[in-house]
């Protein structure tokens, strides 16, 4: 596993998130165990003993590293593996997913806490991940040479996926945009925790509940979604290729979806022979 963090995870994107993770996981009896005798049944006893103190997803992704991790001590490292011992066990099925967006009168409560907001910066981040569903890392490593507010469009160069691609700009956001003030060749030069933890006290004292910065972009893609762009439309500017990944990241709201409905069945009703 420490030889998996030092020539696998070092060059993973999320390396520093993954990499505290599996330090969380060396410190488990399972990692003092010896390669020869390792089998099935310590990591089903590792995933029960985890499904107790955290969620399933937690538990699949930490699975998954370990499953990777045999298979490329097997396969490329020569290491005496016969058969990956994590095949042979069941993974917890995935959690539902977090629904969490903001609360229909939450707009008017948060923009009064980013208006008295100093770090004009962390503010202008906040609502640009509403506007654009940009990822807290892909809004930090925007670049203003990347920006052309005449085409309303930025291009991400570093996403998740590795695929650069382009964001179209909504006008509240080329508005946004055109108040920062240029500083650096980031348009958001802050750390990500500034603004994890401006974000956490923010929400606090605007009633937000547990509204995490993520869910932010959930919010911005089901907008997206309730303007009536397509699905194509809307994964162009999310990044998604796994269409079921963009639909657990898609809410609508029921009153959206019955107004949509009423007016709908108004336009059909009128355009019936009397």
């Amino acid at each position: 596993m420490q030889r998996y963090q030092t020539e696998v995870t070092a060059l993973k994107r999320g390396y520093a998130s993954e990499n505290c993770r599996i330090n969380n996981m060396l410190r488990h009896p399972v990692a003092a165990v010896s390669v020869t005798n390792i089998s099935s049944r310590h990591f089903a006893e590792y995933r029960n003993y985890r499904l107790k103190k955290v969620g399933p997803d937690t538990v699949r992704r930490e699975l998954t590293i370990f499953r990777h991790c045999f298979e490329i001590a097997r396969k490329e490292w020569d290491i005496p593996v016969t058969k990956n011992p994590l095949h042979d066990i069941r993974f917890p099925n995935p959690g539902l997913p977090r629904e969490e967006r903001l609360p229909t009168d939450g707009d008017s409560r948060l923009e009064i806490e980013l208006a008295a907001l100093r770090n004009r910066y962390i503010a202008a981040a906040i609502k640009l991940a509403i506007e654009t569903g940009m990822r807290r890392g892909e809004l930090l490593s925007l670049k203003w040479k990347d920006v052309d507010l005449a085409q309303r469009t930025a291009r991400l160069h570093e996403t998740k996926n590795g695929r650069p691609r382009t964001i179209p700009l909504t006008p509240n956001a080329v508005q946004e945009l055109e108040l920062i003030e240029r500083k650096d060749e980031r348009v958001i030069p802050v750390s990500a925790n500034a603004i994890h933890l401006c974000w956490n006290r923010i929400r606090t004292r605007a009633g937000l509940g547990g509204l995490r910065f993520h869910d932010l972009r959930h919010e911005a893609i089901s907008r997206f979604f309730e303007l009536g762009l397509t699905v194509p439309e809307v994964a162009s500017i999310s990044g998604h290729r796994d269409m079921k990944m963009l639909l657990r990241y898609t809410h609508i709201r029921p009153d959206n979806l019955s107004r949509k409905i009423a007016s709908l069945a108004s336009i059909h009703n009128a355009t019936l022979p009397n």
